[in-house]
């Protein structure tokens, strides 16, 4: 697929309400803004996609983890936003299953499914990506978001694909659930 331009994003919580970090947080998303081959039409085999989603997610991916560093990556989402020329599902064809295991793999695995969000919108949309564990899903102090805003995307006929990678749970999380140590992860959910 033709990508207009890539956009990176860190940020680093230091303090949360007046307390050391420690470690730092940190989320990363990265987002390829792509040429929608379907804008304005109805297309009903959406499968081309699939495959195509293969090659951004490496290019997505591999520009994530270096920008993770020096941080090993716990947590992860996936997003899209589709031109108003396009379908929510154009975006979603772009987020299923072989793109979610390219995120997998440079995350240095996950068990759990991958927590994604998408939705039509004109240029300067925000999204709220979601994350969580990438082993267990049901360990609650990573579940969180990191919010992104693009500024002259997408087009009308564009999609922008997006994944989001952090190296831990939300600062200070204190309202129990499963945590982390006693993730079994293999299932995806505990």
């Amino acid at each position: 697929m033709e990508i207009r331009k890539m956009l990176t994003y860190v940020e680093d919580t230091r303090l949360e309400a007046g307390a050391e970090v420690d470690p730092v947080l940190r989320k990363v998303a990265v987002a390829a803004v792509v040429r929608n081959e379907y804008a304005g039409r109805y297309v009903d085999d959406l499968s081309p996609y699939y495959e195509a989603s293969v090659e951004i997610g490496n290019e997505i991916a591999a520009l994530a983890v270096e920008q993770m560093k020096p941080y090993s990556i716990e947590s992860y989402g996936k997003a899209a936003i589709v031109g108003l020329d396009g379908e929510q599902e154009h975006g979603v064809a772009l987020l299923t299953t072989p793109y979610g295991n390219v995120l997998r793999e440079a995350a240095g695995g996950g068990a759990a499914w991958i927590s994604s969000a998408t939705k039509r919108a004109q240029p300067g949309a925000s999204i709220d990506i979601p994350l969580a564990y990438k082993d267990a899903l049901y360990v609650r102090s990573h579940y969180d978001a990191m919010s992104i805003t693009l500024h002259d995307a997408p087009l009308p006929d564009e999609i922008a694909v997006i994944c989001c990678f952090a190296n831990r749970g939300r600062p200070h999380h204190r309202v129990g659930g499963l945590s982390i140590d006693e993730a079994v992860g293999e299932d995806g959910l505990t």
